[in-house]
Parts: C-alpha cells; sequence; structure tokens
C-alpha cells in the first residue's frame, strides 16, 4: 500500500479505484486490480 500526500494522481491509475474514507482516513482501493490501494497520509 503506497501512502501519499494526495490521491488524485493514484485514483487516475486505473478506471475501477474508488476514494473511500474510512475511519478519518483516506483510501483509494480497487477491487479488480488489487495492487492499486493507497492511503493519504
Amino acid at each position: 500500500m503506497k501512502v501519499k500526500n494526495s490521491l488524485k494522481s493514484l485514483k487516475a491509475r486505473h478506471r475501477d479505484c474508488r476514494v473511500i474514507r474510512r475511519k478519518g482516513r483516506v483510501y483509494v482501493i480497487n477491487k479488480t486490480q488489487r495492487r492499486y490501494k493507497a492511503r493519504q497520509g
């Protein structure tokens, strides 16, 4: 999982990427290509 300051560029890596908020943190998850994961921090 990548940790980045801005997730806007990571969301554009794949068309199935979603930005989701969990427990006050912002995540990029992808159900089809599981390797595209990131957390904002």
